[in-house]
Order: structure tokens, then sequence, then C-alpha cells
């Protein structure tokens, strides 16, 4: 008896394709930067202004504070990749921990509006250089496919810092003095040192050398980039004089409100992650920006401490969401080769925003006070829903229907 006429067994069927491991050893040393640079930037981001408005500056200058730290990252963060590609990743990393811990220590051995400028101008640059360098690092550690989501933990991992950081630096600088708050950010930025030897060294990437002006003239790099600044600019009002738009409220309100912003920031991050990987990032950039919008608008009711503390947590959700949804947008559209020129405008973006905030809402609040000034902002962002609209594309980004399979 033949066995010609049994049906022919079906093919086996191939196993689906394990998905790659999202962190990894090079990654969690990487997050051990990523904390120490982020710890010390955000204990004293909030503190400076209060030290300088104490020191006889007044709120122009405490504006100005805030102004030249962001002026001197967005400088660094225009020369970094030409840094990055001389000495390697590790080496600017490093100088860039150095450069943000060291001036922190010696931020009270001085009051004057002077050295608290030059204090400012040093943590910028150094500040400048970790987040470029140590962007296009990270971003080489993570898989593709799992981009939206890894850029999203990595965002978490620095948003605790900030999430602690901020309400942190507030009250220990009101409880136990100005000095203990700067030792504090230079010892966690000067500490993270001590991993960069273990991280890969990512010298050069695949694909034609992508440089600043190549970004800049690109219009699928500059849009996302420039719709981030936008909300950048509110994060930067928020952080430098929220503390002071609440003048009748306890120190405990404000660092409740600084809490709460980046708290939704960090979980927002995560979320916007997760859903850009399946349905395309640039569709979650449009409520990004509407949410931030409405939690300005929320925060123009400064004497309500509900009205302070649910508009700022509006305002983190959309911001955390924006960040998301336009970092990985822009990684998704150039080669890795363009991942320190991405991680520079991104963070040009965030930093230029925050000190133009920071410098323009000072010299505004003189003739419109603090409730109108956050109408205004709100405003602002209202306006860059248009173009944010008019960029969302009918159908998911290709990246991210690839991620998806």
């Amino acid at each position: 008896m033949t066995t010609t006429d049994a049906p022919n067994p079906s093919p086996p069927t191939a196993p689906p394709q394990a998905r790659p491991p999202l962190v990894t050893r090079p990654l969690m040393l990487r997050f051990v930067s990523v904390i120490g640079a982020s710890a010390s930037f955000y204990l004293l981001l909030s503190v400076v202004p209060l030290y300088a408005k104490e020191s006889g500056a007044g709120g122009n200058g405490a504006g100005a504070t805030t102004g030249a730290l962001m002026l001197a990252t967005v400088l660094g963060e225009l020369a970094a990749p030409r840094f990055v590609a001389r000495f390697g990743y590790r080496l600017t990393l490093g100088t860039g921990l150095l450069l943000l811990g060291a001036p922190a220590l010696a931020l009270t051995a001085f009051s004057g509006i002077g050295w608290i400028t030059v204090v400012c101008l040093l943590r910028g640059v150094g500040f400048a250089l970790t987040v470029v360098a140590g962007g296009a690092l990270t971003a080489s550690l993570i898989p593709a496919e799992r981009r939206g989501e890894g850029l999203a933990v990595v965002g978490i991992v620095s948003g605790v810092p900030s999430l602690l950081g901020l309400p942190l630096g507030v009250w220990l600088a009101s409880e136990v003095g100005y000095t203990t708050v700067g030792v504090a950010a230079g010892v966690c930025a000067l500490a993270a040192i001590l991993s960069i030897p273990g991280l890969p060294e990512r010298e050069t990437m695949a694909g034609p050398r992508i440089g600043i002006l190549d970004g800049v003239r690109n219009p699928a790099l500059l849009r996302p980039a420039v719709l981030f600044a936008v909300t950048a600019v509110a994060a930067g009002i928020v952080v430098t004089f929220l503390p002071l738009a609440v003048p009748s409220a306890s120190a405990e309100l404000v660092a409740v409100a600084l809490f709460v912003q980046p708290a939704g920031a960090s979980v927002a991050r995560w979320v916007a992650g997760r859903m850009g990987d399946r349905t395309g990032s640039s569709r979650l950039v449009v409520p990004g920006l509407a949410l931030s919008a409405a939690g300005m608008l929320v925060t123009a009711y400064t004497h309500s401490a509900v009205a302070v503390v649910t508009g700022v947590a509006l305002f983190g959700i959309g911001f955390g969401v924006t960040q998301n949804a336009t970092l990985t947008l822009m990684y998704a559209r150039v080669p890795a080769s363009g991942y320190g020129t991405v991680s520079a405008l991104w963070n040009i973006a965030y930093d230029a925003g925050m000190g133009v905030g920071a410098v323009c809402f000072g010299l505004l609040v003189q003739q419109t006070g603090y409730p109108w000034g956050f109408v205004c902002t709100s405003a602002l962002i209202v306006l860059a829903l248009l173009p944010a609209w008019r960029d969302r594309p009918a159908r998911p980004d290709r990246s991210a229907v690839k991620s998806a399979s």
C-alpha cells in the first residue's frame, strides 16, 4: 500500500521573530550618566533664579540667569557634533559632566549676578555636551523597531531626577540654604563620570554625514523641532517663574506643582512612545500641543492652588507627549550617521525655547502681570496647532508600521 494519496503536510510555520532586548548592559551604564546629568541640572534650575533674586538681581535678573544657561547650552549644542567627531562620545560626555558639576560646587562662593551668570554659562556648555553626545549614543543603543518605547524609557529615567530635583531643590534651598543644593548638584554630575569608561565608543555611524546646517535645511527635521520649541518656551516659563508667580502661596504648593509637572511628562512620554511605535509618532504632536496649551491657560489662575496644580499637570502631560513624538519622528527620518545632528537640533529647540521663554516672559509680565502672561503663552502654543495639523499624515508613518510589524 502506497501513501501517494496522503495529503502533503503543511509547511512549517516560521516562529514569530523575537523582539530585540530593549534594556542592555551598555544602556544601563548610560542610565547612570543620564541620571547624574539630569539631577545636577534640575536641582538648580528653579533655585538659581531664586538665589539671583535674593542677591538683588530682581525679576529680570532671575530670568536672565535661566536665559544665560540656555544660551550657553544652545551654543554648546551647535559645537558639540564637531567635538564628538574629533574626540568621541565618551570624552565629550565626560567633559560635559565635569563642566556641569564643578561650577555648581562654587555657586554660592559669590552672590553677584555676574558670578551667577558665569556659573550658568559654564553649566550650560556642560549640559550641551552631555545631551548631544549622550543622546546620540543612547539612540544607537536602542533597536530601531523599539525606538519610541526605548526613548520613552530613557525619558522616564531622566524624568525621575527632574521629578524629584525641581521641588527638592526649592525645598532644600528654603530649609538648609543654597550652598547645600549647589554641592548636591555638583556631586551628582561628577560622580556619574565613573560610569563612562564602561560605555561603548560609537564615533562613526553608517551613512553620509549630516551637519547642523543640513538638518536646518531639511523641513522634515526642522518642523518637529520648531513645534517642540514652542512647548519648550512654556516649560522655561514654568520652571523659572512659577515660584515667583504664586508669592502668596506656601513653598509646599510650589514644590507640589513642580513635582506634578515632570511626573505627568514622564508618564506621558512612556505612553506616547508605546503608541507611537504602533500608530506613528507624528499623529501625537497635535494632541500634545493641545494639552500643553490647555495646561498653560489653567495655570493662569495663579491665586487658586487647584488651578495651578491642575494646569501644570495638563501641561506636563502635553509636554511629555510632544517630547517623545517629535524626537522619535526626527530619529526615524535620518540614517544612523545623523543621530548626533538630530540630538543637537532637538536639544537646541528644547534649550533655546526654555531660554527665550524665561527672558521674554520676564519682560512681558512687567506689562501684563503673571496671569495674562500665562494666557499669552497658551495662545502661542495654539498658533502652533495649525502647522502641526498640516504636518499630520493621512496614514501612519512607514517607520511606525515597520516597527509594529
